[in-house]
């Protein structure tokens, strides 16, 4: 079988309005179509038969270490055992503590929330008494101190001042039964001592209690301590993974990542790292052959004379000038060698890092050819690459893909698509050149209840009221910026310019600062300090997000975490600062 491909096209045209001789598509003279395709060279038979079996060769790695931040200079470091059937790589990534690990003044919703499964929990159990009151006097919640009720919203007052009387702490339980539940060797578990529980009940009340446990250390997915993987100066996360194939250890590093998924263009191969995998399972060969099917796509031309086209692509429509060489090359393809691509299927396993070694394709005719890789044939043919990892640029240099990662194929362990929540955390980082400074702005923080808290609105109905207009002019050294506005004050290191968070002292009598009060502003606490790379905060802006995320992985298991978005701003913005002014 040939392959003939005609440069001739033949429309049917009439001049009148009976349309049969056009449909008839008549041809008067074939000896000279057949002249034509004598002349132009297409019954030498130069495209050979068509595909008819394909044998695939090639090995695959699956990850096995993780590293949750940036990898030091070529220095090996211990990386933590990781299987990618187990959990998403978005959520071993972003996850950070959800749980309180103490009672203190947060997350009072979920205590409550916590507190209200276990009695779901006890309830199935076979008990002869209601023990609510019991576990409520037992563990209570802690009365607000004054402090910690002015830092308050009034709506979060409301909610704790209505329900944490007649609630239990989920927090004071859990630590409790995991105390008690799990103790240290050789002590036993059991119940706490101090609940008075009937002898008839501890057996019920113990299993309901464990399986409470389960649940609260399930219910999100959560480091053990802060997540080392974001970087605060940075605002954005790095890690790395290795995986163990044919050559040696193989560590993928991604330095850059805020968006939200994951993919194979958010790696970099890094030559010369390691995670010490070198001990881990290598990689399993893998054989596929297959029937190569065309490829097809929408609007594309159809092989029958007679068939009607896809109307919804027009591919005469596209608008193409000379300088537009991408462009008219997608054209060509797709009009004139689309049936000349053939596919075939080959399944590879969720998170591994895959190379192929081999492609024999066997014709019609019978004949074998073996199809080396673009790298190997070099030339020309060697800078045609698609889906294909990179090294990590030198500094002033670009990325650069070597001949020893050229033919490496990833299959990220990511998921294809999450639930998200509206954001509980939202920070804008801008300009103000009037002020010539950088302000980190919070929109948006978590309340003690967890509930999304607009400062500025919470500032706005905290505002006193204006006094009387005087007719004195006072001088002000600086006039006021809103509270939700942190200034970012340019700071020289050693590792260069930073932008470091900084206070600023309220106007008046009352001489209080005004600092950060969220948890991106606050990586380690509100003591902590905080200075982020100049180059990090365009003249565009960024802006900065917290958000629950519920996903399913591939073996069914459900997974919740909190995990952090960066984005474009609005621009530059004023805080109306000034110095140096007389007002009245």
């Amino acid at each position: 079988m040939f392959s003939i491909t005609s440069w001739i096209r033949l429309e049917p045209r009439c001049r009148n309005d009976d349309m049969n001789a056009g449909l008839q598509a008549r041809i008067y003279d074939p000896l000279w179509l057949l002249a034509r395709q004598w002349q132009i060279g297409e019954f030498q038979g130069e495209d050979n038969g068509s595909p008819a079996a394909v044998r695939w060769q090639g090995e695959a790695a699956r990850f096995t270490r993780y590293y949750p931040a940036i990898l030091p200079d070529k220095n090996p470091v211990d990386g933590q055992p990781f299987d990618g059937n187990l959990i998403p790589l978005e959520t071993l990534v972003e996850r950070e503590q959800v749980r309180p690990e103490r009672p203190s003044p947060e997350k009072f919703r979920f205590a409550i929330d916590a507190s209200q499964q276990f009695f779901r929990m006890l309830q199935q159990q076979d008990v002869s008494q209601d023990y609510r009151e019991v576990f409520r006097n037992t563990y209570p919640f802690d009365l607000l101190s004054v402090v910690d009720r002015s830092a308050m919203d009034p709506e979060s007052l409301s909610f704790i001042d209505l329900v944490a009387p007649r609630s239990v702490d989920g927090r004071k339980l859990y630590a409790a039964m995991r105390a008690s539940l799990r103790p240290a060797p050789p002590a036993k578990p059991g119940l706490p001592p101090n609940l008075p529980i009937g002898h008839g009940d501890i057996a019920e009340v113990q299993l309901a209690a464990e399986a409470w446990l389960q649940w609260y250390e399930t219910f999100a997915s959560e480091p053990t301590a802060a997540n080392p993987a974001w970087s605060p100066e940075r605002m954005e996360y790095g890690f790395s993974m290795a995986a163990r194939i044919t050559g040696g250890e193989k560590v993928l590093r991604s330095c850059e990542y805020y968006s939200g998924h994951l993919d194979w263009y958010d790696f970099n191969v890094d030559d010369g790292a390691s995670l010490r995998a070198v001990n881990d399972p290598q990689s399993a060969p893998i054989t596929r052959t297959a029937i190569p099917a065309p490829i097809t796509y929408p609007g594309m031309p159809a092989v029958r004379f007679w068939e009607f086209e896809d109307a919804r692509v027009d591919f005469g429509a596209v608008d193409a000038g000379p300088e537009d060489l991408v462009r008219m090359l997608l054209i060509e393809f797709a009009i004139s060698f689309g049936n000349d691509w053939f596919v075939m299927p080959v399944e590879l396993p969720v998170g591994s890092l895959c190379r192929a070694s081999m492609l024999a394709v066997t014709n019609t005719f019978g004949e074998r050819y073996i199809i080396r890789s673009s790298n190997a044939m070099g030339g020309r043919f060697a800078a045609w690459r698609m889906f294909q990892l990179s090294s990590p640029p030198q500094p002033g240099t670009a990325s650069v893909i070597t001949d020893a990662n050229a033919d490496l194929f990833f299959v990220a362990p990511a998921l294809p698509q999450t639930l998200e929540s509206v954001p509980v955390e939202e920070v804008m980082l801008l300009r103000d050149e009037m002020a010539n400074m950088a302000w980190a702005v919070e929109r948006v923080i978590e309340s003690p209840v967890e509930r999304p808290l607009n400062r500025f609105e919470q500032q706005r109905y905290a505002m006193p009221a204006a006094p009387g207009q005087s007719e004195h002019l006072v001088y002000h050294l600086a006039t006021r910026t809103p509270d939700n506005w942190v200034p970012l004050l340019p700071v020289q290191t050693k590792t260069g310019l930073r932008l470091q968070r900084g206070k600023v002292l309220k106007t008046g009598g009352s001489r209080q600062f005004v600092t950060a009060r969220g948890k991106l502003l606050n990586p380690q606490g509100p003591d902590s300090p905080l200075a982020i790379c100049e180059e990090e905060v365009p003249r565009e802006g960024v802006r900065i997000t917290r958000h629950y995320r519920l996903a399913r992985w591939q073996d069914g298991s459900t997974h919740l975490w909190i995990g952090r978005r960066k984005a474009v701003g609005r621009g530059e913005g004023s805080s109306g600062l000034k110095f140096d002014s007389i007002l009245e």
